[in-house]
């Protein structure tokens, strides 16, 4: 799938849920506010959301580390038109760029090239190029940084007939769940690498600290 054509269908799909989408997500997305609370963000660090969507993220970021400065991207115009709005009405320093997460370059996007935490929530499971996005996200990191995603698990101590049923439905939303991420992410070479199932399944988290 070219970038344009999911761009597109992206756009297509919040154009009207960007409206709704953070008071429906908060029943089914767990977990995200977990790994906020493990960013552990130092003071005046530089934080990445990719996937950033409407910026709520972010914004509950802000609050946990108030002395951060805080970046997002995101591949749908109509979210982050959203997320600006979102900024502007909480007067967070937020800055945003239209990209796609797997070969964005940030040199052009924001005015920095490094960052201290890159995380991304629920949105390796809707990018096709997912591996391309972890190691783009990897090559941005400064010394010490740490990369933490969050997404759906595989259900694997939850019912199967909840699995199948749950896959399904995300399906319709070309949302799939990555069998692989456990595996990938210990692929990568690190000093510290973190892998935590929520919810008995229901959703992952990991966590990759550069060398």
């Amino acid at each position: 799938m070219s970038v344009t054509t999911h761009a597109a269908q992206m756009d297509g799909m919040y154009r009207r849920q960007k409206h709704i989408y953070d008071l429906t997500r908060k029943y089914y997305l767990l977990g995200r506010d977990h790994m906020i609370r493990h960013l552990e963000v130092p003071i005046g660090g530089h934080v990445l959301e990719l996937g950033c969507g409407t910026g709520r993220n972010l914004l509950l970021a802000n609050r946990h580390y108030p002395e951060a400065h805080f970046h997002g991207l995101d591949i749908s115009r109509e979210m982050l038109d959203t997320a600006k709005k979102l900024a502007e009405r909480a007067q967070l320093d937020l800055t945003l760029a239209v990209g796609d997460a797997s070969s964005f370059d940030a040199a052009l996007l924001f005015p920095q090239i490094r960052f201290d935490r890159i995380f991304i929530s629920y949105a390796l499971s809707m990018i096709p190029a997912w591996e391309a996005t972890i190691t783009n996200a990897l090559s941005m990191l400064n010394h010490g940084g740490s990369l933490h995603i969050v997404d759906f698990g595989q259900q694997e101590r939850l019912p199967a007939w909840f699995k199948a049923g749950l896959f399904a439905w995300l399906e319709r939303f070309q949302v799939y769940p990555r069998q692989q991420l456990f595996d990938h992410m210990r692929s990568q070479a690190a000093t510290q690498i973190k892998v935590e199932s929520l919810f008995r399944g229901y959703a992952w988290h990991t966590m990759v600290k550069t060398t």
